[in-house]
């Protein structure tokens, strides 16, 4: 006669299977967010060299081009009135690019979950949704700056510490949830802490970085 389990056997196993979900679920989560960063990191890298094949057709310059958040929302240059009536006359970077790279996907972020806030510019509405390629056609900031300056790479004091393209938001590739609308400053703080950023420099090597990492980017002088 065949015997058949019982009650108390087939809760172990149940529970053996629960604990191995539960031990493997992280080790599967932690290898899928580290896949989407490389292929980010390989995007901007790629876009590095269609940069400089631009480049190369125009004097040395990188692209005289705008990224989403400078066109939908100019107010951000209201300090620099000379550069903010620029950009509605200005392509996107990535529209700019478009005869020197394969394929859109290349400003696609495989972990692009859209935006609330911009990150940069804290308190400043910029929403995306379900992505920001959805809405726009890429994932990408550009440090307009070297734009709207008609910079080329020897004109940088150091540039293989000026950022020149990054991630739309920190939370894609980062431990916490996206900045809200309705964020006080020491949430801001507390939130950016666990941010990675993947950004292209000037010489063209892309990494992650920190949102403080980033930060001191920011500040590296053109």
């Amino acid at each position: 006669m065949r015997r058949a389990f019982t009650l108390i056997e087939v809760l172990v196993v149940v529970a053996i299977i629960a604990i191995l979900a539960g031990l493997l679920f992280p080790v599967y989560s932690r290898a899928r967010d580290q896949g989407r960063q490389t292929s980010c990191i390989s995007n901007l890298s790629q876009i590095g060299k269609s940069i400089g094949l631009y480049m190369a057709d125009y004097d040395e310059v990188f692209p005289h081009a705008v990224d989403p958040s400078d066109r939908d929302r100019p107010e951000i240059w209201a300090r620099h009135p000379e550069f903010q009536a620029r950009i509605a006359s200005m392509p996107f970077l990535h529209e700019a690019l478009r005869p020197y790279t394969k394929s859109a996907e290349l400003f696609k972020c495989p972990a692009d979950r859209g935006t609330e806030v911009l990150d940069s510019n804290f308190g400043i509405p910029f929403k995306t949704s379900p992505s920001m390629y959805a809405n726009y056609g890429t994932s990408y900031f550009f440090r307009t700056e070297i734009a709207f300056r008609f910079y080329s790479q020897e004109r940088f004091e150091l540039p293989t510490k000026v950022n020149v393209m990054f991630d739309g938001a920190g939370h894609w590739h980062g431990a916490a949830r996206a900045l809200r609308l309705d964020d006080n400053f020491d949430t801001i703080l507390s939130l950016r802490k666990d941010y990675r950023y993947n950004c292209l420099f000037g010489d063209f090597h892309a990494k992650s970085l920190s949102a403080s990492e980033l930060d001191l980017a920011w500040r590296t002088r053109l």
